[in-house]
């Protein structure tokens, strides 16, 4: 094996310490949710299992929106996107860029692609094919993404046509878990910090508790909100910073087919359904 093959595989594992991280808070919270503010904190048996109830509705759905935004695949560029061998045998022995273009012209005619760059049809020379509208080539998982919204390495994957319910389930799924672990918690932080009950290693778990959740609810429901308002318009991270380009140039609104529509595309049209099922199935 070579050291450029020892370097990336070594690079590879270090992709997963913030998937790691996650996963360990989450394991932490419910430690101390369950055993320590739960089981120890609350004195009445009905208080007890109310909170015992939703709490672990709120992390199963958590925990499996996160789980299949990990490791959901990405969806790539199909087959019929790459040039046969005479088209790109004739790309490669072009004399100019002109004759390159007026090539990948006649390849895409028969292509379900109206999105243009400046040289003309997308093409990406590292996977060598013609770029599908809204897909882009992510340099961290080394392939063009359908619909590529952006690289999170908070879940060491492409968030893109495969997966973007799920990421955005995760974000609605992890902002109420967060918002409804900080405000149970919030009378037995309250009792702490006031010292009215008698001090324990809990207490500490559950101080930081209430602070993580907080600090995280904060942060996941601004990224939440932006998700949801780039649902509504039909936009992608990387589309709401640069337009794509059709025929007639730049066009933000140019995928907008109308807010429930929108939403449909990525959530599917029974409503029943958005927030559980894989439509992509």
């Amino acid at each position: 094996m070579g050291a450029k093959q020892c370097l990336s595989k070594s690079l590879n594992v270090f992709k997963w310490i913030p998937v790691l991280f996650i996963v360990a808070v989450a394991v932490w919270s419910y430690y101390a949710y369950v055993i320590q503010l739960c089981l120890l904190s609350v004195g009445s048996p009905a208080q007890k299992m109310l909170y015992l109830v939703f709490y672990h509705l709120f992390f199963i759905m958590f925990s499996w929106s996160y789980w299949q935004t990990v490791f959901t695949p990405v969806a790539r560029v199909p087959h019929e996107f790459r040039p046969p061998t005479d088209v790109a045998f004739a790309f490669e022995h072009a004399e100019t860029q002109q004759q390159q273009r007026e090539i990948l012209e006649e390849f895409s005619r028969n292509l379900p692609v109206v999105t243009r760059s400046l040289m003309g049809v997308r093409f990406c020379e590292k996977c060598y094919h013609i770029k599908p509208d809204r897909a882009h080539h992510c340099s961290v998982c080394e392939c063009c993404v359908l619909k590529m919204d952006h690289h999170c390495p908070w879940v060491n994957t492409c968030v893109g046509w495969s997966n973007y319910k799920f990421f955005i389930l995760f974000l609605g799924y992890a902002a109420l878990y967060c918002i409804y672990v900080s405000l149970t918690s919030l009378p037995f932080f309250i009792a702490f910090w006031k010292n009215q009950v008698e001090a324990g290693p809990g207490k500490f778990h559950v101080l930081f508790l209430f602070f993580v959740a907080t600090m995280f609810f904060i942060s996941v429901s601004s990224l939440f909100s932006y998700h949801i308002y780039l649902l509504l318009l039909n936009r992608s991270t990387l589309e709401s910073f640069r337009p794509p380009v059709f025929r007639l140039g730049p066009d933000k609104d140019g995928f907008h087919l109308g807010k429930f529509n929108n939403v449909a595309e990525i959530f599917g049209d029974d409503i029943k359904l958005w927030f559980f099922s894989n439509i992509y199935k």
